[in-house]
């Protein structure tokens, strides 16, 4: 019996068997290795012992990405949830798993149960054709999962940037920002960026082909008011100059954000915005 799968970008696959998964992509047959990996194993028992993962949970948890990156180094992620984070029910964390990759856990996500959503977008690096998962905890403890297989390679130990005496030079410096009007009471987008070459210790120096020693943002935090809306544990697997959009709730006309960064030298930075929210707009009943 075949099982198919059904996904958003219109990817098609078929399990044919315990070690590869059919794909139709474009028309055409791909085989793919089965989600099942030696990788996969090895951290579900590290990360999660003893515990059930619901695997293709799509219905609660969703990870976007390109069939094929056309760039290894910036590849773009996104998580999506399918349910409002609420105190009664709500996804705690968020980790973003990455099996080929020279450390797999490229990120953990922390989330509040008052940011209205837990959808993350960030951009990252793929050493090697992987698949890519993001696994979210609820609250109550339970762990669901969905992935992807992406065709991409050499991405952490692509060359550094060509100037890496100005990327040192604007190292640290941030941009908060909310897209599109806030609305009070309603979840609303909003991007945390950091100038930074995130050095995987991977790299070359181009010109004297020395490794550069690795140094990334390893942390982000983002405070709304007095509360941790967000706190992100991240790898070097992140790409240079690390950027993620996450959800939060204005609560007020005159709100605030509040963003710090950390990276693996201990270097601190930070960045605050004044959120201007506006009133939902009523709809009449006519």
């Amino acid at each position: 019996m075949f099982t198919f799968l059904i996904f958003s970008n219109g990817v098609v696959a078929k399990e044919v068997g315990v070690s590869t998964v059919e794909v139709f992509h474009d028309g055409k047959n791909i085989v793919n290795p089965a989600p099942e990996t030696e990788q996969w194993r090895a951290l579900k028992e590290s990360l999660f012992p003893g515990k059930d993962v619901r695997t293709n949970a799509i219905d609660l948890i969703e990870i976007s990405a390109p069939f094929r990156a056309a760039d290894a180094a910036v590849v773009p992620i996104t998580i999506s949830s399918k349910i409002d984070q609420s105190r009664e029910s709500y996804i705690r964390k968020l980790y973003l798993l990455i099996d080929r990759n020279p450390t797999p856990v490229a990120a953990i996500f922390t989330l509040s149960s008052e940011a209205g959503r837990a959808d993350i977008s960030t951009r990252v690096r793929l050493e090697e054709y992987t698949y890519v998962r993001a696994v979210a905890e609820l609250n109550d403890g339970s762990l669901h999962m969905s992935y992807k297989y992406v065709r991409a390679s050499g991405g952490c130990s692509a060359p550094a940037g060509k100037d890496q005496e100005l990327a040192l030079a604007r190292l640290g410096r941030m941009k908060l920002r909310t897209e599109a009007t806030p609305m009070l009471g309603k979840p609303s987008k909003a991007q945390v960026m950091i100038s930074h070459p995130n050095f995987s210790g991977m790299q070359k120096d181009q010109l004297t082909q020395l490794y550069v020693p690795a140094r990334f943002v390893r942390q982000i935090d983002v405070m709304q008011g007095d509360n941790l809306l967000l706190s992100a544990k991240l790898d070097f697997a992140v790409s240079e100059n690390p950027n993620i959009r996450f959800f939060f709730v204005p609560k007020g006309e005159n709100d605030n954000l509040k963003a710090t960064a950390i990276d693996s030298t201990d270097k601190k930075f930070e960045k605050s915005l004044a959120v201007i929210a506006s009133q939902p707009t009523a709809k009449n009943n006519f």
